[in-house]
Parts: C-alpha cells; structure tokens; sequence
C-alpha cells in the first residue's frame, strides 16, 4: 500500500487541481505569455550589447567548484569590444540579492584572470570572478561592471 500524502501536500495538490479545472486555459495561456515576454526581453537586450558594445553575451558560470564565477562573451566588432580586453578597465560582478561585489582576481605570477589581447572577431573571451564562500550560487541575477559598460539581470547557469 502507498504511503499517504501528508495534509499540506493533499492541500497543494488540490489547488493544482482546482487550477487545472477552473482556470486551466487561462493558466497556460499567462505562462505562455511571461515565456514569451520574458524571451523578447533576452532578445532586446542581446541586441542592445551587440549594437552598441559589439558583444553576444553566453552567460555566466561557477567553475573551479563554485570559488569562481566565468562570464564570457563573443566579440563581434573588435573595435567596440576594445573596453572589455583593456586590463586598464577596472571590472567586477555584483550580487544582486546581497549586493556583494565580487572582484577579478590577480594572481602574481599570472596576472588579472581576463583576456588581456586585442579583440578579434568571432572569438570567445572570458573574465573570471572570485566567489569566495560560494555566495553566488546558480540562479543567482548578477550585473557584471567593465568600465561604462553595465550588464544587468544576468541569472548564473
């Protein structure tokens, strides 16, 4: 015999249940229009980046076991692209939950952990941000700072 579910989840179970019954319809179609609207408002913005700082934004990631956060980006016109490879430009990530700024780390032997060349087009390029304690999880909204150029809402993968 299965178990029983417990009476908060026989409660929750029932109001999907009631959902799907008396607003099924409606229910769908408003989750189809957030995803769509929430699709155009990645669109819009990807254009923006790409018109006017010559980028395509892929994301942002924890790697090394979460201690650091990789955000890459793909030149498409070097010349605007220039503010992002400058090690001049002081660049860093912001929790936007917490606030917690989170800054590129220098390594002595190394340097800054971010490309530091010329950019090229149709080339992939990359800023690594500490993370230390693993504040920043996956599903965390981020704003990555390089210089004037602000990307905003950014949810880590």
């Amino acid at each position: 015999m299965a178990p029983r579910p417990s009476p908060c989840r026989r409660r929750l179970l029932a109001a999907a249940a009631a959902g799907l019954l008396c607003g099924g319809a409606l229910g769908t179609a408003s989750a189809v229009t957030l995803a769509k609207t929430a699709a155009e408002w990645r669109s819009r913005q990807g254009l923006y980046y790409k018109r006017n700082w010559g980028v395509e934004i892929i994301g942002v990631k924890p790697v090394a076991s979460g201690f650091m956060l990789s955000f890459k980006y793909k030149v498409l016109d070097p010349e605007k692209a220039k503010l992002l490879n400058d090690r001049h430009t002081k660049a860093y990530l912001r929790d936007e939950t917490t606030g917690n700024v989170l800054m590129v780390p220098a390594m002595e032997n190394v340097g800054e952990l971010r490309t530091g060349a010329a950019p090229q087009a149709d080339r992939t390029y990359f800023m690594i941000f500490g993370n230390p304690g693993q504040g920043v999880k996956s599903g965390s909204r981020v704003t990555v700072v390089a210089g004037t150029m602000v990307v905003e809402n950014l949810i880590v993968d």
